[in-house]
């Protein structure tokens, strides 16, 4: 995560808003090239048909500025999942009720996806000497564990990454403490850790991949800070991902991770249960 990341995000949202109550301030068909992304890769000239055109349009988009011509770290891939996800539950279509499904109507077979595709000119040898990737649909396809993520929980994933990203915007080179940077802190690890105590995180469960990248950027963040001349030693303190077993061991249950959260699999007997029924027939040959 950086500056620049941020505000491509930001730049997005005026023209596409991540609030239904926030009016669009400009056309989205003016923004780059992302008229051509509106199509499977043939664009008619009619641009974005509804709003599942526009996102899965801005999408390419933010693969093309994000990763193809900024970094060449396929984790920024990760944070454009999230928005995704965000946008797919904020636009509730009956057709798409989870992330899979937008793969398989969107991603799969569209040939901006599995074909890199910048303005008409082939942009794999680019790409690949970027990330080792030929197309974004390899890329996507690597993070794909993410989309067993339910889009409910993804949303809040959206949030603490939001909080982060307006640290970064929001920060000025030589100010003596960032207050507004604080407040979104403050938040930030308030929705970390409502995820990091509530949840039964496996190692190498998606969550805990989501939440590791988040972390780890939450204490670059501070590198940024020093960079920048900005005192940033109020923040508030991220605990560590609170790692769980496969099989969880709680109140005497197992609980074992599927796509939706976690579900009880079986009972555990106590300790002391197991005991007693050990004792039992020996008391019982004393006894006779």
């Amino acid at each position: 995560m950086d500056y620049t990341m941020c505000m491509r995000f930001n730049n997005l949202r005026t023209y596409l808003p991540d609030d239904l109550s926030t009016a669009k301030n400009s056309d989205i068909h003016k923004l780059g090239n992302i008229k051509n992304y509106c199509s499977n890769g043939k664009s008619d000239g009619t641009g974005c048909k509804n709003d599942l055109d526009k996102i899965n349009a801005a999408c390419l988009w933010l693969f093309e500025q994000l990763i193809l011509k900024n970094k060449n770290d396929i984790n920024m891939a990760e944070y454009i999942i999230i928005w995704l996800s965000y946008m797919l539950n904020l636009n509730n279509d009956q057709k798409i009720n989870n992330l899979n499904d937008f793969y398989t109507n969107y991603i799969k077979k569209n040939t901006y996806y599995t074909n890199c595709d910048n303005d008409g000119k082939n942009c794999s040898d680019t790409l690949q000497k970027k990330t080792g990737y030929t197309n974004y649909k390899e890329i996507i396809d690597k993070k794909k564990e993410l989309m067993s993520i339910n889009l409910g929980d993804m949303s809040k994933f959206y949030d603490a990454f939001k909080s982060l990203c307006n640290m970064y915007t929001e920060l000025r080179a030589g100010e003596s403490n960032c207050e507004k940077c604080l407040e979104n802190a403050k938040e930030f690890v308030k929705t970390y850790d409502e995820f990091n105590k509530n949840s039964n995180i496996t190692k190498d469960s998606p969550y805990y991949q989501v939440l590791s990248t988040l972390s780890n950027d939450y204490h670059n963040f501070k590198n940024y800070c020093s960079m920048n001349n900005v005192d940033c030693s109020n923040m508030p303190h991220l605990s560590p991902i609170n790692i769980k077993e496969n099989g969880v061991q709680s109140s005497g249950k197992i609980f074992e991770q599927n796509g939706q959260g976690f579900e009880q699999i079986s009972e555990v007997p106590s300790s002391s249960s197991s005991i007693t029924s050990k004792l039992i027939p020996v008391l019982s040959i004393i006894v006779a």
